[in-house]
């Protein structure tokens, strides 16, 4: 089975084939976004995890203690079911979650996506970990990871992907999470983190296992 890295490559790769013009302007933005190191606020190994409470597709909520009464957390923020590298990493984990939970841990996917009907019916949203709305990416701020996304790409997903997020997200669309995944020991501490502005390169779900082994 291919990684998640020869998996996202190849995408990046088939759309620089496809849209060359575009992913120069992605390779553009994503340097100016590192130039004002974008997610340098980001929660640190070593630091508490905010509390959160948030929505799952049926509307129920869902709050950090919780989870963490079970053991630890993988708590990791994506951009929404519309996106092809979102996609690609939650099947990924969602390959390695048996493993996840035989650590016992519990696996958390966040992303400022509405918990409504729609999103209830998304592949993400049926997958068997817990998946949480986080509207206006409130809760990524708190973890250091939500970004102001550039017009280039707001423009790119509107009008070549007829994408509107703020109707998808019922809220400002231009805010999402800095793809990032964060491992918590059951004392809601950071014990590993990921986290990249690029959002086409995500974190190795076998590093997730590792840093879990870390502290099983």
């Amino acid at each position: 089975m291919k990684t998640l890295k020869e998996q996202t490559d190849a995408k990046i790769e088939a759309g620089r084939q496809a849209k060359p013009d575009f992913m120069k302007g992605v390779d553009k933005v994503i340097e100016e976004a590192k130039a004002f190191l974008t997610g340098k606020d980001a929660l640190q190994v070593g630091d508490k995890a905010p509390e959160f409470e948030l929505p799952n597709p049926k509307k129920q909520k869902i709050s950090l203690t919780t989870l963490l009464s079970q053991g630890p957390v993988v708590v990791t923020f994506y951009r929404g079911d519309w996106c092809p590298y979102c996609n690609l990493q939650l099947r990924a984990l969602q390959s390695k979650l048996e493993e996840i939970r035989t650590l016992g841990a519990t696996l958390v996917a966040i992303s400022p996506q509405v918990s409504d009907g729609s999103m209830t019916e998304s592949e993400i949203s049926n997958m068997e970990f817990t998946v949480l709305s986080d509207q206006d990416a409130k809760v990524a701020s708190l973890y250091g990871v939500s970004w102001e996304v550039p017009a280039f790409l707001m423009d790119h997903m509107k009008v070549d992907r007829g994408l509107d997020l703020d109707k998808i997200n019922n809220g400002k669309g231009s805010i999402l999470p800095i793809p990032a995944t964060f491992v918590l020991n059951k004392e809601g501490i950071v014990t590993w983190s990921y986290v990249n502005v690029d959002y086409r390169t995500r974190s190795e779900p076998n590093d997730i296992i590792e840093a879990l082994k870390a502290i099983s």
